[in-house]
């Protein structure tokens, strides 16, 4: 809401419209009475231009009415423009340009029919007279507009302003959030598949030295070394990233990683049945990081989860889409009531599908079902199935 409140820009009106009935009535003359009565409805005037940033429309009403009285008691002539001048830029730099022109116009007009009624030349008072008067009221309703019109863009400009620096503010925070978020899923797909493959391959060798098969320990053993610095190799490229140091990042797995993954799952002892078909090599990098991602939380939580003993991987590429399937003969959906991280994993692997403009369905398959049948090759068991699809139209490399 603007400040109503007078300015010193208004009492300098206010003082230069007294002044101009002053100097007026000091140049004509006129008796003590007169003088002073003219010089009451000067400060009168000047007190309607302080009103006129509260009331507009009143003081330029009353600053009519009171100019018109002026030269009923036939005071020293000032003419009309000169004593309303300052409230109708006063009026029009509040937005009221119509009312100021009206009422502009209604005091030339009563002025010259006034004088023409006196006997006054109508050359004089027509072609000279009122073309100054006209000029200076048309001057200041307009320098009044102005400076309104100049004064409302300024303010939009601020608005715009503040605006756009507010949206970028909300812009670097929903970065903040979205990297935050993509670390967190890094994270927890590194951390959640070494833990399982860990404790894993832990209860191996733990069983394979209990048997006294020592072998078969190393080989475990042997497979948490290579999944422990996989996984270390990882989380140092994301704490690189963090602390944003320089040198060469270590590539996103991808494509190429997929079998290294899978024979890590497989040394526990899970069948894992991979398959790739299509020109995947060609593929952008991200959609080999997405897919390597989705395996990986797949199979985690098959590993965690599902207490299955055999799983299919099924990468398909095809002009302008690539399915991804995993299907596991496990015991199906967790249990009611479990909370072992797999919503989590879950959620973020449709956080990864999402950002590509993919879908992904997960759920439990009965016996019977394509996909079961082809993933178990038994009768009897129920499985859970990852099905993803990626567009591949508009995918940046």
């Amino acid at each position: 809401m603007p400040d109503t409140s007078p300015t010193r820009a208004d009492v300098l009106l206010a003082a230069a419209t007294l002044g101009l009935v002053a100097v007026a009535v000091a140049a004509d003359r006129p008796s003590p009475g007169g003088a002073v009565l003219a010089v009451v409805v000067g400060a009168v005037l000047g007190g309607l231009v302080l009103c006129a940033r509260r009331w507009p429309l009143p003081a330029l009403v009353a600053t009519a009415v009171v100019i018109l009285g002026y030269y009923a008691l036939d005071l020293p002539p000032v003419g009309v423009a000169a004593p309303a001048a300052a409230v109708l830029y006063r009026v029009s730099e509040r937005g009221r340009v119509v009312p100021a022109a009206v009422v502009a116009g209604s005091l030339l007009a009563v002025s010259v029919v006034a004088r023409l009624a006196e006997g006054d030349d109508i050359a004089v008072v027509v072609g000279t007279e009122l073309g100054s008067e006209a000029a200076l009221l048309l001057a200041v309703i307009a320098l009044g507009d102005a400076v309104r019109n100049r004064r409302s863009l300024r303010a939009a400009l601020v608005r715009q302003a503040v605006a756009a620096d507010e949206e970028r503010h909300r812009e670097a925070a929903r970065q903040v959030e979205a990297e935050r978020l993509r670390i967190a899923r890094e994270v927890h797909d590194t951390l959640g598949h070494t833990m399982s493959v860990i404790t894993l391959q832990s209860a191996v060798a733990r069983e394979a030295l209990a048997d006294s098969d020592p072998a078969q320990a190393e080989s475990a053993l042997a497979a948490i070394r290579s999944v422990s610095g996989s996984a270390m190799a990882e989380l140092r490229a994301t704490l690189g990233t963090l602390r944003r140091e320089p040198g060469p990042r270590e590539p996103a797995p991808g494509f190429d990683r997929l079998p290294a993954l899978v024979d890590g799952v497989r040394r526990g002892g899970l069948t894992v049945d991979l398959r790739i078909e299509g020109p995947v090599e060609t593929l952008p990098t991200v959609v080999g990081s997405t897919v390597y991602r989705v395996v990986q939380e797949a199979l985690t939580n098959v590993l965690r989860h599902a207490d299955a003993t055999r799983v299919t991987v099924t990468v398909r590429a095809t002009p302008g889409r690539l399915a991804l399937e995993v299907v596991d003969d496990g015991r199906g959906g967790p249990p009611a009531g479990r909370r072992d991280g797999a919503g989590q994993g879950l959620r973020g692997m449709a956080e990864r599908v999402a950002l590509l403009g993919g879908t992904v369905e997960t759920g439990t398959i009965q016996t019977g079902s394509t996909g079961a049948t082809a993933a178990t090759g038994t009768g009897g068991t129920a499985g859970f199935r990852v099905s993803v699809h990626l567009p591949l139209t508009g995918v940046a490399a």
